[in-house]
């Protein structure tokens, strides 16, 4: 429950027609294995406690005070339980019999819940038996208890105050208003739903793209849990199907399996942090009524999976659609530019590393998309202190195989001569050594561009941009940056893809570019030129600040929580103290390096998390480090 994350189960409850002290049992059973589990919220299948092919049965005393006395033994199992329990139930409320979602924790009713929306069509006939409830709340008496009943009413936790749960029962999730986009807007961020769904050609993904799609378009989580094994089939079947979803992403699903859990964690600040951004979940919460509750608080065990790559898709078919789909929105975005300043040249500096080599890739297909001639786009090599071999020869195949004009300007005799001119001694390789020569090349080629009418393209990315590791205005400067939102870790599986479409030449040189170490080159390469400053020596491995600022920038997570995760995902890879070290200078550059992101040149979002000041990043470039350095201080 630390972070946020909740243990939930939902199950296919094996039941029998009619027979309540079966299916009570049942319930127990499942009941005792999720407690044992430690799992704090378990939904159960709508009318759980009778089955739901009772039929005409509904209408007959023994069956009303069955269900009854069913529920009565749940309340009573449940004493010493930190379960939260939602199930079906038939209820007879105030005369009338009622469908209902029956809401349990530690012997009391905290509600019920009434169906709202009563399909009476096709193989459907729920209005024979049940009444549609009266929109709103009102207390009645229900085994001793004085009860919320209504059909709006929520369920919060005292200490996991973002955990706020609501229930729907089958129909209500496949009407146009369903009831979940009012509990949502009210502050919903569970929605369970007891469901008894009968099986047909096609349903089961019809089944998961509803819940899918509304898990994702009220930004909740969503538990499904539906009837099976023991159903009458006397003219229907019914197959267990269980889905647990988060804002659109199934977490877990089983299907054809009755009276097992299936367990995961839902992420309830992840949710409460998403709606916070998106400000959308402001209505009037003054018709629903919420009901608290309270949980023992401890850490709980994490099952869900934990991508180590969040911007990569780990399934290669996926990855290579979002490749392709990546370079065409670069690609649009330099296009549109082109045609708006009716530019027919750019200018992009070309050192045969990954950035660069991507950047070319894309102005090579914004041309072929605006019919112009390749020659129009100049990459400029040029060779410092700290080029190397490898380097500068990929850099030349790569201009020659994808027929673009290549400049060569050695920017060694300016460089030394700027040293002469602001008094620095060249053997003292420091940050003014370094920037020199960043800051000479980006003259170069923005002097170019003029003379050429032509725009410098950027070759900069998403990672280097948090954590300011390009620099000022040297190649942290172009006209147009197409690789401002792309994160380092992708940058090579797009190089890698371009190269899996390319012709034997071509892909010869984008697979060495690939495997080359990410280095600046900006200090001497070694006496047998190998590259000496290894960017990942310096600032740690990108994949591991990738990994940061996926769950500290794009989801809000503070430092305890996105350590947490990271020692979850790069566990046997990395040590604690390993994530910990790097971890702190990720936050570290972030903050202090925002005045870099604040001034920088345009460029085309391509995913959920971009830098830009235009876009979605706004920060003070003074802004305190301390919260964030207080916390990382003790872990």
């Amino acid at each position: 429950m630390k972070d946020g994350f909740i243990k939930c189960a939902v199950a296919s409850a094996q039941v029998k027609v009619a027979d309540c002290l079966f299916n009570t049992q049942t319930v127990l059973q499942l009941m005792r294995q999720a407690e044992k589990e430690q799992v704090r919220l378990l939904v159960l299948p709508e009318l759980v406690t009778s089955s739901y092919t009772c039929a005409d049965l509904f209408l007959q005393q023994s069956l009303q005070t069955g269900c009854l006395e069913a529920v009565a033994a749940i309340v009573e199992e449940s004493k010493d339980c930190e379960l939260l329990l939602v199930f079906g139930s038939a209820l007879v409320v105030e005369g009338n019999l009622y469908n209902c979602a029956v809401v349990v924790h530690k012997g009391v009713i905290l509600g019920v819940v009434p169906k709202q929306h009563l399909p009476n069509y096709q193989e459907f006939y729920e209005k024979r038996w049940f009444c549609t409830p009266r929109d709103g709340n009102r207390e009645i008496t229900l085994l001793g208890q004085t009860v919320w009943f209504g059909t709006r009413l929520l369920f919060q936790n005292d200490e996991i105050r973002e955990f706020v749960l609501a229930c729907e029962i089958c129909e209500d999730l496949w009407v146009p208003d369903s009831p979940g986009i009012g509990y949502a807007l009210a502050g919903a961020t569970v929605i369970t739903n007891c469901s008894a769904s009968d099986e047909l050609v096609g349903k089961e993904e019809y089944r998961r793209s509803l819940v899918a799609g509304q898990s994702a378009k009220l930004v909740c989580a969503y538990l499904y849990s539906n009837a099976g094994e023991g159903e009458s089939s006397t003219d229907l079947v019914f197959t267990p199907h269980n889905l647990i979803y988060e804002n659109g992403l199934q977490l877990a699903q089983s299907y054809g399996i009755s009276n097992t859990l299936l367990i995961t964690e839902i992420d309830v600040q992840k949710l409460a942090l998403e709606r916070i951004r998106m400000q959308t979940f402001n209505a009037d919460r003054s018709a629903y009524r919420t009901i608290f509750f309270s949980w023992k608080v401890g850490t709980c065990s994490l099952t869900r999976f934990i991508d180590k790559a969040p911007f990569v898709p780990s399934d290669e078919a996926n990855r290579s659609e979002r490749c392709e789909k990546i370079l065409m929105l670069q690609a649009l975005g330099l296009k549109q530019r082109l045609a708006h300043t009716q530019s027919k040249s750019v200018v992009v500096g070309l050192s045969g590393g990954l950035d660069s080599t991507l950047a070319l890739l894309v102005c090579v297909r914004a041309f072929d998309l605006l019919s112009l001639d390749r020659s129009g786009i100049v990459a400029v090599t040029m060779p410092g202190f700290g080029t190397t071999k490898r380097t500068k020869g990929n850099a030349v195949q790569l201009a020659k195989a994808l027929g673009v004009e290549l400049k060569t300007i050695s920017i060694a005799k300016a460089v030394r001569q700027h040293f002469k001119d602001i008094g620095h001694d060249p053997a003292v390789l420091d940050v003014t050594y370094e920037n020199s020569q960043a800051r000479e090349r980006t003259q170069i080629l923005m002097d170019l561009a003029n003379s050429l009418n032509a725009l410098v393209v950027g070759t900069g990315d998403l990672s280097e941009l948090a954590l300011g590791w390009a620099t000022y205005n040297g190649d942290h400067m172009s006209m147009y940056g197409v690789n401002a939102s792309v994160p380092k870790t992708l940058v090579r599986h797009l190089v890698k893809h371009v190269a899996s479409q390319s012709d034997p030449e071509l892909k010869k040189v984008l697979l060495d570019v690939a495997a080359t170490p990410v280095s600046p080159e900006l200090l001497p390469a070694s006496s047998d030129g190998t590259i000496m400053q290894v960017t990942e020596d310096i600032v740690g491995p990108y994949e591991l600040h990738d990994f940061f600022l996926y769950h500290a920038i794009r989801w809000g997570f503070g430092p305890q929580k996105v350590y947490r995760l990271a020692s979850l995902a790069f566990a046997g890879e990395y040590d604690d103290a390993f994530i910990l070290r790097w971890m702190k200078t990720f936050y570290r550059r972030f903050f202090s390096q925002q005045f870099k992101r604040s001034c920088l040149p345009d460029g085309p979002k391509i995913g959920s998390l971009a830098l830009s000041p235009r876009g979605d990043w706004r920060m003070s470039s003074d802004a305190s480090y301390t919260l964030w350095k207080r916390e990382l201080d003790t872990l």
